[in-house]
């Protein structure tokens, strides 16, 4: 199909913080799981295949509960893994992503699993690939807007032209409402790592991950963000990504005391 694209979500760990696979939370009105929601905009927007990149820990919970389809939409699964002898844990989102590259033959959006963007923000993106403008995409939120009422985080800041391209992506680390960086405003373009990528940025990608780990081979816990690594190729003018500011409300799951506010947010956001 000429404009057929495909939604990849990193489901491949769970979080320490959550204690659990947290993208089941169930935040709808009706019990809707955070991921069902996710999907459910996903198949709205257009997408034609749902990937997920699971890992030993979410492999046979995800399987169990999606099986081969969604909604009448493919659901494919890819795997990753790591050498337990080396490591204590994957090396990182690139990683995952890369995982899934044999089943990336055309535009594809990567996200994480455990956030809801919105319907509207992924059309935006899928209509975006299929434009033929043969750039890819992000989105763009409020700082203020995705950091949590109490506790730190972690968030990408974009760096923004005139014509509304991003020229930088950097990571900032252990963020807070309380405590701003001095040189970081609430108004900051903020990544919540949703990127719609062409074909051609697979390769670039696998050469990144390649030199990281030929770099970083002792150390067990490193890991390749993808933010990172798209922060890269951006400075190497390898990819071009036009920023898009988000037309819905993010809303996700860090800790367990999250799920209330997420439901209330989410009700509230669609008036329910």
């Amino acid at each position: 199909m000429k404009d057929k694209t495909i939604i990849v979500y990193l489901a491949a760990g769970i979080s320490s913080r959550f204690g659990g696979i947290k993208q089941f939370s169930e935040i709808g009105p009706g019990g809707e799981s955070l991921i069902e929601i996710s999907m459910e905009h996903s198949v709205r927007a257009g997408f034609g295949e749902i990937i997920f990149v699971v890992g030993e820990m979410t492999e046979n919970a995800f399987k169990g509960r999606f099986g081969n389809e969604f909604k009448g939409i493919p659901v494919k699964y890819s795997m990753q893994t790591f050498d337990k002898e080396k490591r204590d844990r994957p090396w990182g989102t690139v990683d995952a992503l890369l995982t899934a590259k044999d089943y990336l033959t055309v535009p594809f959006v990567v996200c994480n699993s455990d956030d809801i963007y919105g319907e509207k923000s992924f059309t935006l993106l899928r209509e975006h690939l299929i434009s033929g403008e043969n750039s890819s995409a992000t989105l763009a939120y409020r700082l203020l807007d995705v950091l949590p009422e109490s506790g730190a985080v972690n968030r990408g800041i974009f760096k923004v032209d005139k014509n509304s391209y991003v020229i930088g992506l950097s990571e900032v680390y252990s963020i807070s409402k309380a405590e701003l960086p001095s040189d970081i405003t609430p108004n900051e373009a903020c990544s919540m790592n949703v990127f719609a990528l062409q074909q051609d940025a697979l390769p670039k990608l696998q050469s990144l991950l390649q030199d990281f780990i030929a770099n970083r081979a002792a150390d067990r816990r490193a890991e390749f963000l993808l933010s990172d690594a798209i922060g890269m190729l951006l400075m190497k003018n390898e990819i071009k990504m036009k920023l898009f500011n988000s037309p819905d409300k993010w809303i996700g799951i860090t800790r367990p005391e999250d799920v209330e506010i997420a439901k209330i947010e989410y009700a509230k956001y669609h008036n329910i």
